[in-house]
């Protein structure tokens, strides 16, 4: 998922009827956006400092559409500008745009030759990792496993890094999605295959190895950070288990088993509530993990398991305490359920999509479905209602959007568009 902000733009519509003065401010922004990987800075989906309006508008116009290629990384955003990452042929390319107008600042790419495993053919050759930004750096991990560093200003390369040597190859069956995370001055990845591989910290400015964790196999997850009893750490959910690791050593600090079973593949981002780690996956339902520093050293107890929804691919947020996300039982349904007792809420219809990305903003939540309807929902727990509903693709959505004061961009299946609230 990605958004976030816009400079302060307050449209004021001043209506006086019958001796009332009525003051009409749909949005309002404190900040530059800023939207620097994936589900956000804070890697939990949520858009700092947007006010919803008191009315969603009824129609979005599109201010700008530029061909950008395949995949499914999410724009960033920083400083006016927007970054995309995504293939042309063979190649994968990374494009800087202007977030005014959509032109092209520049673009880079290399050769990216990928044969997709059986199945899944209908998602593309990627890029299926959403791309980074820090210190004046672009950072994107192929679907091949290359992470590149690259200029924000001119795109020039400053240093790249992969593990094939060491795996064979760096991916699981179906491609690299992990994406990569910040921490410090640390990029942290897990690099390798579905039957071995290791979690990887790289220094941001010159690539070198700092440490190395384990070696269980990648998954399709992304790792983020969270602190446990007080201690800084990077979770990561690999092949084979759910794991807290310490960021400044890499050394292991706890493991939950977890593997990916069957088909059943370990795909969604783990999220974080308070101190516990809240975990879905494919037809193995929603659990609630909770690790913490004993007299005899970490311990990880398992709080609840929710068994009658659950997450395929889709990552779920937090919003007003509660969880919500898609299950992919009964063809697709939005839930929202209690973080501390696993109790489902709210349910939508059934057949509703085969993915949804998710956003989430002040009392609201943002959905993108995977067959191009952008819809907004109250996040009121057993009240939550759909609110406003828009048309932004007449392809595949799979890409997180991002949010911005007017309007949001969406990465459709070749396109990025820039849409703008329509407020009359």
């Amino acid at each position: 998922m990605a958004l976030i902000m816009h400079h302060r733009n307050r449209h004021i519509h001043c209506i006086t009827a019958a001796g009332i003065l009525t003051l009409f401010i749909p949005f309002a922004w404190t900040a530059e956006p800023q939207w620097t990987g994936w589900l956000g800075p804070e890697r939990n989906g949520w858009v700092d400092d947007f006010q919803p309006p008191p009315t969603w508008p009824d129609k979005l116009q599109q201010r700008w559409r530029v061909r950008v290629g395949e995949g499914y990384g999410s724009p960033l955003i920083t400083k006016g500008r927007v970054y995309q990452h995504a293939r042309q042929g063979d190649r994968e390319v990374a494009l800087c745009l202007d977030l005014n107008n959509g032109k092209v600042l520049w673009q880079q790419s290399a050769p990216t030759p990928f044969k997709m495993g059986g199945g899944g053919e209908r998602h593309g050759k990627g890029p299926k990792s959403c791309p980074v930004l820090a210190d004046g750096r672009l950072f994107t991990l192929s679907i091949t496993g290359t992470l590149i560093a690259r200029d924000t200003k001119t795109g020039s390369l400053i240093w790249k890094r992969d593990y094939n040597a060491r795996f064979r190859k760096s991916h699981p069956y179906w491609g690299v999605s992990a994406s990569p995370i910040i921490v410090d001055n640390l990029i942290v990845v897990h690099f390798g295959n579905d039957d071995q591989g290791t979690l990887v910290a790289l220094d941001t400015s010159s690539g070198n190895e700092v440490w190395t964790q384990g070696t269980d196999g990648t998954s399709y997850s992304s790792p983020l950070v969270a602190k446990f009893s007080g201690v800084s750490q990077i979770i990561d959910w690999n092949h084979n288990a759910l794991c807290g690791v310490d960021v400044a050593s890499g050394k292991r600090l706890w493991t939950q088993p977890f593997p990916h079973e069957g088909h059943n593949q370990n795909m969604p981002t783990p999220t974080i509530n308070g101190n516990r780690i809240l975990l879905g996956a494919e037809n193995r339902g929603i659990h609630s993990f909770e690790p913490r520093l004993t007299d005899k050293g970490w311990q990880v107890t398992e709080n609840w398991h929710q068994p009658k929804v659950a997450l395929d691919m889709s990552t779920a947020v937090m919003n007003n305490g509660l969880l919500y996300g898609f299950s992919h039982y009964n063809s697709g349904q939005l839930f929202c359920l209690n973080p501390d007792t696993g109790e489902i809420e709210w349910l939508s219809r059934g057949r509703s999509g085969q993915n949804v990305t998710f956003l989430a903003i002040p009392d609201h939540i943002v959905a993108l479905i995977n067959d191009g309807e952008l819809k907004i929902f109250s996040a009121a727990g057993t009240d939550t209602k759909q609110v406003a509903s828009y048309r932004v693709a007449d392809s595949p959505t799979w890409a997180p959007p991002a949010v911005l004061s007017d309007g949001f961009l969406v990465k459709d299946q070749e396109f990025l568009t820039r849409w703008k609230f329509n407020e009359n």
